[in-house]
């Protein structure tokens, strides 16, 4: 990555560095944003960060354009500013059990494209990572390349399947894949968790800071979204909520627990249900199709379902206070056969201050959500989309040095069914490594 070398900086100038890298910064990883947004979150003076949008708007480094098009009666037309386009882009990858899913975005927010391909259970590292290459140069689009990758990008990766925070501090070997094919800094967490961070950033949860993610598939997982950044706790576990008890003494989980929410929840337990109780559904597409025929059996199936997935969001909202649940995976295209339960079951176990507060809704991203929330990993969590961005002012601008091109390593930084492309529509908890489950 070519970064601007300042010599003889004083203190002013690397305080207003500062205040530039900030407000860069928060409209990286919130998207467009009007002034009055702006300082809400910035912490500087009304003189101060005029003066630095007003740098940065003159040197291309962020765009000012009209929010709303329709002529104001009153006062000045409010200005929504956003990040130069040009300036920084990001690929995100899902590696999900039996597809890859890979879409492509800018630091404007704007995605560009995303595409996915299923695959066999026994595909090599080396030729999923291959086939997410081969997706990512799919995509195209004005202004993308993945030759740029290394210089003013990065790559947020989702893997399958929790693993101790001691392990997630190793490069491990889908990550040194990744690198090695695209030749950009790599950050990785759990595919699930970032599809929580996708739901708040382009879906269902936009621009609500405070989210709780479920999703019911094959396995149940989720995230936690607080104050506008992925929560990930002291081991990297965080999101679990498929193996937070439901059932005192009830059946076996692959966790080594018993009663899990996973074993009454997932769909392979809710198939087993609906069989149990003399349905004749084998698959999930038929035990749905059931369901919108009002089959009896089926939709009691999913109501029991359902009201062990709202007493487990019960306890997990009252603990967190989450301003939006979003319910996401294949179970939730049930719609209102299993929101209705999950509601009712909510309404009953919370603490009754605390229920008006809580909206529950369904995700609005599908399958393409793990590789979106890889996007806004890279987003929220590279500094160097940062730098890339500072790096393309003329160095006047910002009162500097003329600057020196200097290379770095990305490895030494810190580091959809879905085979047509789509258009598509904060702090940080550490790096970003972890390893957790998804589906």
């Amino acid at each position: 990555m070519l970064l601007p070398m300042h010599t003889q900086e004083g203190p002013l100038s690397r305080l207003r560095r500062d205040h530039e890298e900030l407000v860069l910064g928060l409209l990286r990883r919130h998207g467009p944003q009007s002034r009055a947004e702006l300082g809400q979150r910035v912490g500087l003076s009304r003189t101060t960060l005029y003066d630095i949008v007003g740098d940065l708007v003159a040197s291309g480094a962020v765009i000012g354009e009209q929010a709303n098009p329709e002529p104001r009666r009153r006062g000045r037309p409010v200005e929504r500013l956003r990040l130069n386009p040009a300036t920084g882009q990001a690929v995100g990858i899902d590696f999900a059990r039996r597809a890859v899913h890979v879409a492509a975005a800018n630091v404007a927010h704007e995605i560009i494209g995303s595409a996915g391909h299923a695959h066999g259970p026994d595909l090599s590292w080396s030729e999923r990572v291959g086939l997410a290459v081969r997706l990512a140069r799919s995509l195209g689009g004005p202004g993308f390349g993945l030759d740029a990758l290394g210089v003013v990008g990065a790559i947020g990766v989702g893997l399958v399947g929790p693993v101790p925070d001691a392990v997630r501090r190793d490069a491990g070997e889908a990550e040194r894949l990744v690198a090695e094919a695209f030749g950009a800094p790599v950050l990785v967490d759990n595919n699930t968790r970032l599809a929580a961070l996708s739901e708040c950033t382009w879906g269902a949860a936009a621009g609500c800071p405070d989210v709780l993610y479920l999703r019911l598939s094959h396995g149940v997982g989720g995230g936690l979204v607080i104050d506008g950044a992925l929560h990930r706790g002291a081991a990297g576990l965080s999101g679990e909520f498929g193996h937070i008890t439901a059932v005192p003494d009830g059946a076996p989980c692959v966790c080594g627990g018993r009663g899990c929410l996973e074993t009454v929840a997932s769909v392979g337990a809710v198939l087993a249900a609906h069989r149990a109780a003399g349905g004749a559904a084998r698959t999930l597409p038929a035990l749905l199709a059931a369901v919108r025929d009002g089959d009896p059996s089926a939709r009691a199936v999913l109501a029991g379902a359902g009201r062990h997935v709202g007493a487990v969001l019960a306890a997990v909202c009252t603990a967190v206070g989450p301003e939006v649940v979003v319910l996401g995976g294949e179970l939730a295209e049930a719609g209102e056969a299993l929101l209705v339960p999950v509601r009712e079951a909510l309404d009953a176990r919370m603490m009754p201050a605390a229920r008006p507060g809580v909206v529950v809704r369904t995700a609005a991203l599908g399958e393409v959500a793990g590789a979106l929330g890889g996007i806004a990993l890279a987003l929220h969590e590279s500094p160097l989309l940062n730098r890339a961005v500072l790096a393309a002012q003329p160095a006047a601008r910002r009162g500097a040095a003329a600057p020196r091109a200097t290379v770095a390593s990305p490895r030494t930084q810190p580091p959809a069914r879905q085979p047509a492309r789509t258009a598509s529509p904060a702090r940080t908890a550490g790096p970003a490594r972890t390893r957790g489950e998804g589906a």
